[in-house]
């Protein structure tokens, strides 16, 4: 496939983000509706995310019948004026900052309400109204202004299969006092009903069918809203989101789908469809709002000076797997210097970011496994074809550019594969002499897989054959990070089951990585 992104307008870097002209919100011109809603419309909760120092991006979206199978929500047809509120204190005593978003159809009546004039590193609180309805209140919190190096206390999570069981774990992140989370991906699963099947049982039922249509795709994010403790973990703290391949189609690769049958006309018609309803459920900015088949995702945001977050997009414009994706041997397509897995617009971006960044850690948000990960036991080397092994070029040129800096503190933060893992950036991954320059910090899923388990023979393998891999565990759960000056902390948290709600959590292993210092050392 063509790896071609004149098509896109390359974005470039300003500040810590991305700037580029916002495409604009389709217009409305019909009426705004005054009447009565006929049932509270707040049912999918409220949300923040994009946090900077001096503001945050809210969200919510009104759906008096969230699971209406046409992905209206149940609203008519007209626009409706949404109120929200800012305010110091959980009983909005002391409002600070109001204002008043029209939500249209087009845009699955979602408000995304980019507040600006607040002050840096507080916490907020806030809530929306509409037609004598109020929301449920969210808690949000401001970036540290830049040079400030306030700790972080952060979690991030991926991989929420719905019908692999209950999302305990963010239940957990909820109660667990956190600045700032971030999600890497598979927010939804895009399959029919008992399509994927867990190990331990589908134990939840999706409400409509494969999804291929706007309609679909909104009604399946609703689906999710309306979990509890899903929005027990937009309403406690801001949100950095990014994409992997559910949101979409699994394994799907820029414009070339995974399945067999579905013409690239089709494909690209369903993407678009999945792009809308993404940026519909988020809490984005408008400059992030799709152009059909495109949506800005990859971005940078800073928390002070002691975090930089480059968070990255590995599906929109990578080539298409090698040697019929899953993990090969002596797959030599994987070598090729001219396959990318971010594009070369992204490229240049990440390096340049990197390149110039003064913060203590720079985190690269991203989907899929970085290190080499070898999983055939002996002298014969097998690798993920979907992961940055099967882009070895384009893992090669983000690693030069890391050596190339020189005294930054690089972490890898990743999602994908459901299970758990802690490694060390190594300069040669063949070596295990070689250079240490940085950490990755694998995450398992939050449900997908189902219940899980503590160790796996192809786990055990994988740290056998990968002497930079220190940790390895199957079970469910998310990780989480305190993050100052002078250390990375991060505790891998995790559930015995996700099959019935209410799971315990407790934390697997800890370890700890000093700036300065990379590698990992248990806590």
């Amino acid at each position: 496939m063509s790896t071609d992104i004149s098509r896109r307008s390359f974005l470039g870097m300003a500040g810590f983000g991305v700037a580029a002209a916002a495409t604009p919100l389709p217009r409305w011109t019909g009426a705004v509706q005054t009447g009565r809603i006929k049932a509270p419309p707040f049912t999918l909760g409220v949300a923040s995310g994009e946090p900077m120092p001096e503001g945050v991006v809210l969200w919510t979206r009104l759906a008096p019948d969230p699971l209406a199978v046409d992905g209206t929500g149940g609203m008519p047809r007209r626009a409706v004026p949404v109120r929200w509120e800012v305010a110091e204190d959980e009983r909005f005593g002391r409002i600070v900052r109001r204002g008043t978003e029209v939500t249209r159809p087009e845009t699955g009546h979602s408000v995304h309400a980019e507040v600006e004039g607040l002050r840096p590193a507080r916490e907020y609180f806030y809530r929306f109204r509409t037609q004598g309805e109020v929301s449920a209140v969210g808690r949000t919190r401001t970036a540290p202004a830049p040079g400030s190096i306030a700790p972080l206390r952060m979690g991030f999570a991926s991989c929420s299969m719905y019908e692999h069981g209950y999302f305990t774990a963010y239940r957990h992140m909820a109660e667990d006092d956190l600045d700032l989370i971030v999600h890497l991906g598979d927010y939804i699963y895009e399959y029919a009903p008992s399509e994927y099947r867990s190990p331990t049982g589908n134990v939840r039922r999706f409400s409509n069918g494969h999804i291929f249509t706007l309609g679909d795709y909104r009604a399946r994010h609703a689906q999710y809203r309306t979990d509890p403790d899903l929005q027990a973990a937009h309403a406690a703290a801001p949100w950095i989101v990014t994409w992997d391949d559910h949101e979409v189609d699994n394994n799907w690769a820029d414009e070339v789908p995974e399945a067999d049958g579905q013409t690239v006309e089709a494909f690209l018609s369903r993407r678009a469809a999945a792009f809308q309803a993404y940026w519909e459920h988020m809490p984005l900015r408008r400059s992030s709002y799709p152009a059909g088949i495109d949506l800005q995702l990859y971005r940078r945001l800073a928390w002070g000076s002691l975090a930089s977050f480059h968070v990255l997009d590995t599906r929109q414009y990578r080539s298409d797997q090698a040697c019929g994706d899953r993990t090969r041997i002596n797959c030599k397509a994987r070598l090729d210097p001219g396959r990318t897995l971010t594009g070369d617009a992204q490229e240049r971006w990440l390096l340049d970011g990197l390149g110039r960044s003064t913060a203590t850690w720079d985190v690269l948000a991203q989907q899929v496994v970085f290190s080499q990960r070898d999983f055939e036991a002996g002298s014969v080397q097998r690798f993920s074809m979907d992961a940055w092994d099967g882009y070895r070029a384009s893992r090669d040129r983000v690693m030069e550019g890391i050596v190339a800096r020189g005294g930054m503190n690089p972490v890898v933060l990743t999602g994908d594969v459901h299970v758990n893992y802690a490694a060390e950036l190594k300069q040669d991954f063949d070596d295990p002499a070689s250079p240490t320059v940085g950490v990755e910090l694998v995450g398992t899923s939050v449900t997908s897989g189902g219940n899980g388990s503590d160790t796996t023979a192809a786990g055990e393998t994988v740290l056998r054959e990968n002497p930079h891999f220190k940790f390895f565990n199957a079970q469910r759960g998310y990780v989480r990070s305190v993050v100052t000056e002078r250390e990375w902390r991060t505790d891998y948290r995790v559930l015995p089951y996700v099959t019935s709600p209410g799971a315990p959590v407790s934390t697997r292993a800890s370890f700890v990585t000093e700036a300065g210092r990379p590698g990992l050392q248990p806590a």
